[in-house]
């Protein structure tokens, strides 16, 4: 989505995170529709078509991603309400859309407890920094309308965090939850083209509120079934 900024960390021990640069390509520009394969590789590890992986393929680790917790974490003092409640409906909806996908995940909502991907929702306004999340992540890092967080060790996701800002707009909601949640389960990269403006990973729409055809295979391709 246009309005999404991606932090990438490899790490070798939780404490360490993203590094200036390490971001890694956002988005992958495709003139017109590809096979589910290349469209895979390209929303996995940033691949154009042809080409190598411009980052790791990562994803949460067999012993974890059937029981992922996710739930809101902090919503500061600002953040409008009227927001939180949309937004407490629309991780609802991603949750159900994510499990219903045919991907080897269970993700369950939650409501105190550790979390695997917690949602921070920031008084940041687009194009502040983020601040008062306690992830070093997160907190000085820029953000338009979402940011996603992943730490990663070898090939396994680690952690992850969702933070969105104050400024997010009523009608994108749904879709922005739902995209950051797709990204946290390692999928990070969008897609430019008009082939997907209805894509879930599109760069240019943010208006997409399910997963379907490529965006649900390239979920499923990421997490087989066994």
């Amino acid at each position: 989505m246009r309005h999404a900024r991606l932090s990438i960390a490899t790490a070798l021990a939780l404490v360490l995170s993203a590094a200036p640069g390490a971001q890694g390509q956002e988005f992958v520009r495709l003139p017109g529709p590809v096979p589910d394969d290349v469209f895979y590789r390209v929303v996995a590890c940033a691949a154009p078509p042809g080409e190598p992986c411009a980052k790791p393929m990562i994803r949460w680790s067999d012993d974890r991603r059937l029981r992922l917790r996710i739930g809101i974490a902090a919503v500061a003092a600002h953040f409008p309400t009227y927001k939180l409640d949309l937004i407490d409906r629309a991780l609802d909806d991603a949750i159900a859309e994510i499990n219903a996908s045919g991907a080897a995940l269970v993700l369950t909502r939650a409501y105190e407890g550790a979390l695997d991907v917690p949602l921070f929702l920031v008084d940041t306004p687009q194009g502040g920094r983020i601040a008062g999340t306690s992830l070093p992540e997160l907190d000085g890092a820029d953000i338009a309308i979402a940011r996603v967080a992943l730490r990663s060790r070898g090939p396994h996701i680690v952690a992850s965090a969702i933070a969105i800002s104050q400024d997010i707009a009523r009608r994108e909601i749904a879709s922005v939850v739902l995209e950051e949640l797709v990204q946290a389960m390692g999928l990070p990269t969008d897609v430019a083209g008009p082939a997907y403006d209805r894509s879930i990973f599109s760069e240019t729409s943010n208006s997409t509120v399910w997963l379907r055809g490529q965006d649900a295979a390239a979920l499923r391709q990421h997490y087989p079934r066994r």
